[in-house]
């Protein structure tokens, strides 16, 4: 059963191995509809006992994630755990695309994470625990809804965090021309052809891929409003993510959850100086550092491994 803030939505799931709901989250305007995806608690007869919240990196279809959180609400022996996944703004292609977000940008998507985090709070209370999930640029955004929303969030697990001068990495220096205005009008108008690739092409484009995940990319790639979404949401976090929020990280500090890659070129040398930032505090941080190889999109083939991590994180809180 959905929560009384979420819409059902009539779609062919992406991953039909696993048991999640879709839906559509209608925000006040002009942001817009959001798609979502919604795991309740195995026991429906009382209200969670902690509510976890998605944000994901970009781009943000939050369908590229379904098996990471369909693991991660499976370890869950409380039978409490509920979990919400919720899209970036205009990052996945909807049937009615009329409702959309006019403003897209990165303080829009801010702000619809705020609002999904204050609609699970209303739904269920102060008795369950919200905590933030975020990968990428999703755990920029968490810090974000962190700083507005302190008091109500009991954690934040931030996986492979962009937190920082995310335009100075490796990946920022290198792509970043392409997320601006000309370039990216020209890739986004690919997508009108892009329809004409079939699905055994991009496996072969991207061999290490599960089928269902590829399914996921071409809903993207076919969508040149979507495509645009992303590259100019990709632009704005370039020009936007910049400094790191110090006094932030410092004042919530035995709340936060960091995973970082072995080498993550869209971290790069943040990583150091974010630590090194937070030196005299990381006997209370929690810090995992990968020693699996697992890429910055753990979320196509090593979900299992990060579900693992965030229920260890969970068990603590």
């Amino acid at each position: 059963m959905l929560p009384s803030f979420l819409s059902p939505l009539a779609a062919i799931p992406k991953h039909p191995a696993f048991a999640v709901q879709n839906a559509t989250f209608q925000h006040r305007n002009p942001l817009g509809q959001a798609h979502c995806l919604w795991w309740p608690p195995k026991d429906d007869s009382q209200h969670p006992e902690v509510a976890l919240l998605f944000i994901p990196g970009n781009p943000g279809l939050v369908e590229f994630y379904t098996p990471f959180l369909s693991a991660l609400h499976a370890k869950d022996t409380s039978s409490r755990l509920a979990i919400l996944a919720h899209a970036h703004l205009n990052h996945t292609p909807l049937p009615s695309a009329h409702l959309n977000a006019v403003d897209h940008g990165l303080t829009a998507q801010v702000q619809s994470a705020i609002e999904a985090f204050d609609a699970l709070r209303s739904e269920f209370g102060n008795s369950t625990k919200l905590v933030l999930v975020g990968h990428s640029v999703g755990s920029w955004i968490s810090t974000q809804v962190l700083k507005e929303r302190k008091h109500a969030v009991a954690a934040a697990f931030l996986l492979f965090p962009t937190i920082s001068h995310i335009g100075s990495t490796p990946n920022g220096r290198k792509l970043s021309r392409i997320f601006t205005p000309f370039p990216r009008r020209i890739i986004s108008s690919l997508g009108h052809i892009a329809g004409l690739i079939p699905v055994s092409v991009l496996s072969f484009l991207f061999r290490e891929w599960p089928t269902s995940q590829l399914h996921v990319l071409r809903d993207l790639i076919c969508s040149p409003s979507a495509i645009e979404a992303t590259l100019s949401m990709a632009n704005e976090e370039m020009n936007t993510i910049k400094e790191l929020d110090l006094p932030l990280l410092q004042e919530c500090k035995d709340r936060l959850y960091f995973y970082y890659a072995d080498r993550d070129d869209w971290v790069g040398e943040e990583k150091d100086r974010v630590l090194k930032a937070l030196h005299p505090d990381q006997e209370v941080l929690s810090v995992v550092h990968d020693t699996h190889g697992i890429p910055h999109a753990f979320c196509i083939n090593h979900g299992d491994h990060l579900a693992e991590q965030c229920y260890s994180w969970l068990q603590r809180i």
